[in-house]
């Protein structure tokens, strides 16, 4: 394949890949069908919309993507047995991962619940006391006070756990993939267990939630009762979405969509305060939901007390979602700096093993395990290799996984316990999570790598840029960055378009410690302000921070920046290479 502006090796070791001449004729014809901007056109032909389906793609709609709820296996008892519930005033409880999708799929049932004037008991478990998922004795006291038990986003592997709750009916809520023996619970609703068909398989817990309410709501309107206004409650389903960095594809688009509009009212109060503690100043996007928001609702889970985000989402008091807010924006910042103490160590101890292996991987005594997850991310990122990242207490050690794209990573980790060669573990195809002593650590490693190698991993040789279009810098206008996020929500399964910019002339000064504000100039037009995040952390910022009279081609997306009152087009650099 031939390089995008003879870029084989940019500064960041990578080739970039443009559109092949064929792809190119279609975007024209889209063009000239459509009358849309011809990049925008290059955008969809890249994702296979044809010109017939450009329209209903751009504006997605819950009304045409909303699946029948039905259509998951054991909904219809789910939907009946949370309904009395209701109607019985019964007890209920909500067991719920502690990340954001759990606490999202449990606000999304705590305010479902509060219309009727019903308060479930909230219980999420201590990620190093209990670790994921229900555990014997917290669903054994959680059945001796209640009558019905919600396990959202947990729960399917949960064999021995769920049968503890003896005396109460349990309900699974979840996506994570299954087994071929599922627990003896009253109702699994999981578009990942075996016996399913899969299209559902890109949503997230939140997103099974939500279609477990629209079914129950369904049932109350046909016997005349007054329902609760599901689209006000999108805005917890767009942040699960995207912080559990389900695919954008299908419905989730629609989710998102509608959900980031429901977001920028700032009704829910404990969304409004955490906005303004991350000081947000403009309307909420993909990117706010997934690193500004998502990170501060998920440190209460990784180093805090684990229910404080689900509390925060839940929340219609004003002053608790100040003060939870608060909280969680503190412990976000403390979860920064262990984090960072950690990647530095996991990367010099993977970079030891060297980071072409089919599996990259670190393990340590004393890592948080709240934490591992975020630096398996960080190595799988700089290796483009699947990661995994350990934190070892004495002999029991707790690690979480990331893979990349095409490889399973979750079976892989499934089979591992399945074979007896970790204590346990599971997961879905992109991230997944186990326990293992030491004396396994060595050996299941070397399984893993071997069983991810089937799978092609490390068969990759540096990763490929992809570009989607060259423009001028005096093209990438305002007008234009909102012609091109019509395409959105951008995110996992549906990147944002990549933007290339050919033999720009480069100023630039330093920020922070790692940095990088530009201007960027071809001569076309304005010029056009960039920013590298990480620059110094990486070849860019050196290759960049002063580089005279030297001319580079650049890549990256394009993006609003709002600042007094001012709207400005910036590109976020992601690569760049001498012109």
């Amino acid at each position: 394949m031939t390089s995008f502006l003879n870029v084989a090796t940019s500064l960041t070791g990578r080739r970039w890949t443009g559109p092949d001449p064929a792809q190119d004729r279609l975007a024209e014809g889209m063009a000239q069908a459509t009358r849309l901007p011809l990049p925008l056109c290059r955008i969809l032909a890249a994702r296979g919309i044809t010109p017939e389906a450009a329209p209903a793609f751009l504006a997605p709609s819950l009304r045409d993507l909303l699946p029948d709820p039905l259509t998951l296996r054991d909904m219809a008892p789910a939907a009946d047995r949370l309904l009395r519930a209701v109607a019985a005033r019964e007890k209920i409880a909500i067991f719920a991962d502690y990340d954001v999708d759990g606490g999202a799929s449990a606000a999304l049932l705590l305010t479902w619940l509060r219309h009727f004037g019903l308060a479930a008991t909230l219980y999420i478990p201590d990620r190093i006391d209990e670790g994921y998922g229900p555990n014997v004795p917290a669903m054994a006291s959680l059945a001796a006070a209640h009558d019905l038990i919600l396990c959202v986003d947990c729960g399917t592997l949960s064999h021995d756990p769920i049968a503890a709750a003896k005396g109460a009916d349990v309900v699974i809520l979840d996506h994570h993939l299954a087994l071929e023996t599922l627990p003896q619970a009253l109702a699994i609703v999981n578009p990942n267990r075996q016996d399913e068909d899969g299209t559902l398989a890109h949503l997230c817990a939140a997103g099974v939630v939500f279609l477990l309410l629209v079914e129950a709501n369904r049932r109350l309107k046909q016997q005349g009762s007054q329902v609760p206004d599901l689209m006000a409650l999108l805005d917890l389903v767009a942040l699960a979405t995207v912080a559990d960095v389900a695919p954008l594809t299908g419905v989730n688009r629609a989710f998102v969509r509608q959900g980031l509009k429901v977001m920028a009212r700032r009704d829910r109060p404990g969304l409004r305060a955490l906005a303004d503690v991350a000081r947000m100043d403009q309307a909420p996007t993909p990117y706010a939901l997934g690193f500004l928001l998502g990170p501060r609702v998920n440190a209460g889970g990784r180093i805090g007390q684990a229910d404080l985000g689900a509390r925060l989402l839940a929340t219609a008091d004003e002053m608790e979602a100040a003060r939870l807010a608060a909280q969680l924006d503190q412990l976000n910042t403390d979860r920064r700096e262990i984090t960072e103490a950690v990647r530095i160590e996991a990367l010099a101890q993977a970079e030891a093993r060297g980071l072409d292996a089919p599996l990259v991987w670190a393990a340590a005594e004393g890592w948080h395990p709240g934490v591992v997850g975020i630096v398996a991310a960080r190595l799988k990122e700089a290796a483009n290799r699947p990661s995994v990242v350990i934190g070892f207490e004495g002999d029991d050690g707790k690690g979480s996984a990331r893979s990349i794209h095409g490889v399973d990573l979750g079976a892989a980790i499934q089979r591992l316990a399945a074979e007896g060669m970790i204590t346990k573990g599971g997961g879905h195809k992109m991230a997944a999570g186990l326990s293992l002593t030491r004396a396994q650590l060595q050996p299941a490693m070397e399984r893993l790598a071997d069983l991810l190698a089937r799978q092609g991993s490390g068969a990759q040789g540096p990763q490929d840029l992809r570009i989607d279009s060259l423009l001028a810098t005096s093209a990438a206008t305002v007008a234009l960055v909102e012609q091109v996020e019509t395409a959105g929500p951008f995110g996992q399964a549906a990147p944002a378009p990549r933007f290339a910019f050919a033999n720009a002339q480069v100023s630039a000064r330093r920020i922070g410690d790692s940095h990088l504000k530009l201007t960027v100039s071809d001569g076309s037009g304005p010029a056009l302000d960039a920013i590298a995040f990480g620059a110094f952390d990486g070849p860019l910022g050196p290759a960049l921070d002063n580089p005279g009279h030297r001319r580079f081609h650049l890549a990256g997306k394009l993006e609003l920046n709002h600042w007094n009152g001012r709207t400005r087009v910036q590109l976020r650099l992601d690569d760049a290479a001498p012109a």
